[in-house]
């Protein structure tokens, strides 16, 4: 099996790792050339990084990793390479300025996929390299699950077809971390912590319901278990990026919970789903 990894940042070069280490080959195709680099990690040697996506090609399946703002670009110019292999989104977030969710996005940069995934959970990429035990949900049809029995056979995985409700899963906990992460230091205590995050993810599960999402989903790897790694931690982008703005300072690096709050607002006002908490958050840092 040869894998094509789309993406060489944290996440993806996280999952070279996973897949490598499963037997199959990869192709880790990078903006620049280079890699993710985790310290006590060093990526096998049957995972060829490379600038040039015409290696993608021949590749039986693509994991699609590249970050949310830069997916519609991307997902375009490896569309001139694809030829009919599945696509897993590894991708969790949804488009900054449209809020349209990933697979809506890789409909459009490539009409003809078929096949496509979702996969979510709690992972953070530096214990994924280093082998940390880590669950998953896979959502996605018949196909999209035969493959990933083979190439994610070494995290605890969970196979579904609510592709929708894995997907709203990762936007929302995206945008849960970073209310979390700002609540930690605005608020009054744990007791509020704990209430607004409830509050909080109570409106993700109710648009997702809303859009077709299956309930048991949002307590899967997808939901409720990536929503408490990543929605507590200081280790997560999201949670830190809250804190960050809590105290007045600039975030390091890309804010996904801002696009996540973007998305998930359009969402709910086409939906007609009132989800007054996300809507709060989303015109404060929008300001």
């Amino acid at each position: 099996m040869k894998v094509g990894i789309i993406g060489a940042g944290a996440w993806g070069t996280g999952l070279a790792f996973v897949v490598s280490r499963g037997g199959s080959d990869v192709v880790l195709w990078s903006f620049n050339g280079g890699h993710k680099e985790f310290d006590g990690a060093v990526l096998p040697e049957h995972v060829v990084v490379t600038q040039d996506m015409a290696k993608l090609a021949n590749c039986d399946v693509w994991l699609a990793v590249t970050p949310a703002a830069f997916f519609r670009e991307t997902m375009t110019r490896a569309g001139q390479n694809y030829n009919k292999q599945p696509i897993i989104i590894c991708t969790k977030g949804a488009e900054p300025n449209s809020g349209k969710f990933m697979t809506e996005v890789l409909h459009e940069s490539i009409p003809k996929a078929k096949n496509i995934g979702v996969l979510a959970g709690p992972q953070f990429a530096a214990e994924v390299a280093r082998g940390v035990p880590t669950g998953t949900t896979l959502a996605g049809p018949k196909r999209v699950q035969e493959m990933g029995r083979i190439i994610f056979r070494n995290l605890h995985l969970s196979l579904s077809r609510d592709v929708i409700g894995t997907e709203i899963c990762s936007v929302g906990k995206n945008a849960v971390s970073l209310i979390s992460g700002y609540v930690k230091v605005r608020g009054e205590g744990e007791n509020q912590s704990a209430l607004v995050m409830t509050f909080a993810w109570n409106e993700v599960v109710n648009l997702g319901l809303k859009m077709g999402a299956k309930l048991p989903t949002f307590l899967d790897y997808c939901g409720l278990g990536d929503l408490l790694l990543t929605a507590t931690s200081q280790t997560s982008r999201n949670f830190s990026a809250g804190v960050s703005l809590a105290n007045g300072e600039k975030p390091v690096g890309t804010v996904e919970g801002i696009s996540a709050l973007n998305g998930l607002v359009k969402k709910a006002k086409k939906a007609g789903v009132k989800v007054p908490l996300l809507k709060k958050m989303h015109d404060r840092f929008s300001k």
